[in-house]
C-alpha cells in the first residue's frame, strides 16, 4: 500500500521560492509558490487519505541541489525518480517533453505528432498545463506553432526566463 504521506520542502530559485513535494521516495510536484492556484489544498489532500508534512528528504535534497546547478547552467539532465500522478494520456504526454533536449524548443503539433496523431495538439496543450513537476519535466520547451511562448502555470515571464536561461548556457556541440 502507498505511503500516505507527502513530504514537502521549499527552496529560494533565482526566479522565486519553489515547493517541492515527495511520495514514497519520488518526486511526486515540483512548482514555484507563487501560482495563482493553491497547489497543495489540504482538503483536497484529506479527502484522498493524504497528509502534508514539511521537512527535508534526501530524494528533496538531491532534487534541490539538481535544480540549483540547472539554474547555474551547471545542469543539462535530470536524475532523479519520479512520480507524478495523470493519466495515460497525460503521462505520456509528460514523457514527451523529457526528451526535449535542455536549450531546444518544440512546438504542441511536434509534441502531439510524436505522440501519433498531430490532431492532438490541444490535447497535448492541456496535458502539458498539468504538469505537475515544473523544470524537470520541460513543459516550458514548448510554444505555440508559431514559435509565441503560450501557456506556463507559472507565468509566462517565467518560461521566458526558463529558455533564456537554457539558451545562455546550452552546451556546445559539433555537428
Amino acid at each position: 500500500m502507498p505511503e500516505k504521506l507527502l513530504v514537502l520542502q521549499r527552496f529560494d530559485s533565482p526566479l522565486g521560492q519553489m515547493v517541492m513535494v515527495a511520495r514514497n521516495n519520488h518526486i511526486y510536484r515540483i512548482d514555484f509558490e507563487t501560482l495563482s492556484y493553491q497547489p497543495f489544498d489540504s482538503k483536497a489532500l484529506e479527502r484522498k487519505g493524504l497528509r502534508i508534512v514539511e521537512q527535508e528528504t534526501e530524494v528533496l535534497a538531491e532534487a534541490q541541489r539538481q535544480l540549483e546547478e540547472y539554474f547555474g547552467g551547471k545542469r543539462f539532465e535530470f536524475d532523479l525518480p519520479l512520480a507524478p500522478e495523470g493519466t495515460t494520456f497525460q503521462q505520456q504526454a509528460w514523457q514527451a517533453l523529457r526528451e526535449i533536449p535542455y536549450g531546444e524548443t518544440r512546438s504542441y503539433q511536434q509534441q502531439a505528432e510524436r505522440l501519433g496523431d498531430a490532431r492532438f495538439a490541444r490535447a497535448v496543450g492541456h496535458a502539458n498545463g498539468r504538469n505537475p513537476i515544473s523544470i524537470i519535466v520541460p513543459c516550458h520547451r514548448v510554444l505555440g506553432k508559431n514559435g509565441k511562448l503560450t501557456g506556463f502555470a507559472s507565468g509566462v515571464d517565467k518560461k521566458a526566463k526558463l529558455l533564456e536561461l537554457e539558451t545562455r548556457y546550452r552546451p556546445f556541440t559539433l555537428e
